[in-house]
């Protein structure tokens, strides 16, 4: 990795990506672009993404993809190498939060990732140490587990097998989105 930035921004995604990326070394120039493709914020998914089409086409380099799930599993076995299981649970909206439960040593899904009320995300957790966003709503029902609030970053996609790096440059929602575009409401 030769640079990495890093904002938490609220609001203004498109406005502050292009700026941030061109002032990396190379204005951020890549052979390849790797793109967090969700779930997560839904503006935040949909920003990286047009971000990352537009710079392939304009750059003539792939695109790829990765879920925020499996690298903030990998970020999190990284972290404390001693955990053989753990749970991400990222913030899904709507009193909902979205989770999968990983293994390390390779690193491999445990199943598919569920967009759950907390109450049922903590059934499932089973006593998994949980990182993510999403923490918190479990930390208002039970305050025995082993939780650690993190955000996704970038610069931990390194930490990711290239199995996990190879999805579509396209949005992995947790569930319907509230706005859909007019493709996605087939009037396109």
């Amino acid at each position: 990795m030769l640079a990495a930035a890093h904002e938490v921004v609220g609001r203004g995604h498109a406005e502050r990506l292009v700026p941030m990326i061109a002032s990396l070394p190379g204005e951020g120039r890549a052979a390849r672009i790797l793109v967090d493709v969700g779930p997560g914020s839904f503006t935040g998914v949909r920003v990286g993404l047009a971000a990352a089409v537009g710079l392939s086409i304009g750059w003539g380099v792939e695109v790829a993809g990765y879920s925020s799930l499996a690298l903030l599993a990998a970020s999190g076995f990284a972290a404390d190498p001693g955990i053989a299981q753990l749970a991400v649970i990222l913030e899904g909206g709507h009193g909902e939060v979205f989770m999968q439960a990983f293994h390390s040593q390779p690193l491999t899904q445990d199943g598919p990732f569920r967009s759950l009320v907390p109450a049922a995300a903590l059934e499932a957790l089973a006593g998994r140490p949980a990182f993510g966003s999403g923490v918190r709503h479990l930390a208002a029902l039970s305050e025995s587990l082993d939780l650690r609030e993190t955000l996704p970053s970038a610069a931990d996609a390194r930490l990711l097998p290239p199995d996990f790096t190879t999805l579509p440059a396209r949005p992995i929602y947790g569930r319907a989105p509230d706005a859909k575009t007019l493709a996605e409401r087939g009037l396109a």
